[in-house]
């Protein structure tokens, strides 16, 4: 059965339902990053969330909604890390069995999490979609719920919630820049963005190193690519069905960045923010720095997406940019 797209009222009811376990998150602005990129850049902080990441929202109101059922079944999800401790917070939160299931070189810091959370972990694979086929396997012959990160109406009504907040603290904004892997914070943003005032401009930013998304938003058509990012945010070689459909009719604009404007990105957010931030949570900085012309003057929100960085990645940053 095709999953049905969310719709405003969805993302309202989401907001009611993770009320009384996810306070709103701040949309600072730093007047060194807009004389930085010529623009007026509101940076919406989801690395404050309670697991350092967005998706945390989409979690807590799909979870709310299990039947008993689903419930005494527990729920299995894939995960580079993010997802998973969003399904992990969750299903502590109601308590409900959880398996994450993880590729191996998933990063230490967000596992840990996940564990604490009281997460079975299953790795599996060299990347996030090995994990998922493995999950999706297992899942249907443990009788779990099966938990997609991408093709789940609940998933993206929840992370929607963040684009309310945006608007609510800002109602001039001009742009919304958020970062794509599987779509779901993009497609939330489309929901309630071009239900509130069209003219708002939405762009999706991936890695040039993963374009499975932007490929499949360009043929309007699910691709598979390469996948050799070292931001797993953004880590996906496929594209997922529900998403990519409110892209198609949504989305205004969908760009890549490289790698390295990626990892500059980073270390500026954690210079000049003072705020622990992930590669992908960095991409749309990338996206506005590398483009100024199209920002310049504009009021810009920017999604900071997650701040779950490893000790090791941020060593190797400043040891790339110092070499």
């Amino acid at each position: 059965m095709t999953p049905s797209i969310p719709d405003l009222a969805d993302v309202l009811a989401a907001r009611a339902r993770i009320a009384p376990y996810l306070r709103p998150t701040p949309l600072y602005s730093y007047p060194t990053l807009n004389a930085m990129t010529g623009a007026r850049v509101h940076v919406k902080h989801e690395n404050h969330q309670p697991v350092g990441a967005f998706k945390v929202r989409g979690g807590v109101n799909l979870i709310s909604q299990l039947s008993e059922d689903e419930r005494q079944r527990g729920v299995a999800s894939a995960s580079t890390g993010n997802h998973g401790q969003s399904v992990a917070y969750a299903a502590n939160l109601f308590g409900v069995r959880a398996t994450v299931f993880v590729p191996e070189n998933a990063n230490p810091v967000k596992v840990e999490s996940m564990r604490a959370l009281g997460a079975e972990i299953v790795f599996h694979g060299r990347d996030f979609d090995d994990a998922r086929e493995y999950c999706e396997k297992q899942a249907g012959e443990r009788g779990m719920r099966y938990i997609h990160s991408g093709n789940e109406p609940d998933l993206i009504s929840g992370v929607g919630t963040y684009t309310l907040e945006i608007l609510e603290a800002r109602p001039d904004i001009d742009v919304i820049v958020v970062p794509v892997g599987g779509g779901s914070g993009a497609a939330g943003a489309c929901v309630v963005a071009k239900n509130v005032r069209d003219s708002i401009e939405v762009i999706g930013v991936q890695s040039a190193a993963a374009p499975a998304a932007y490929k499949s938003w360009r043929a309007r058509t699910l691709v598979t690519d390469s996948m050799n990012t070292f931001a797993e945010g953004l880590a996906t070689r496929t594209a997922f069905d529900l998403p990519q459909r409110i892209l198609w009719e949504h989305l205004d604009d969908f760009v890549l960045v490289p790698d390295e404007t990626i990892a500059e990105a980073t270390r500026t957010m954690i210079e000049k923010t003072r705020n622990l931030v992930e590669p992908a949570g960095a991409a749309t900085l990338g996206a506005v720095l590398a483009d100024p012309v199209r920002f310049a003057g504009r009021d810009v929100a920017i999604v900071c997406s997650g701040g779950n960085i490893s000790p090791a990645q941020l060593t190797a940053l400043w040891s790339k940019s110092d070499s």
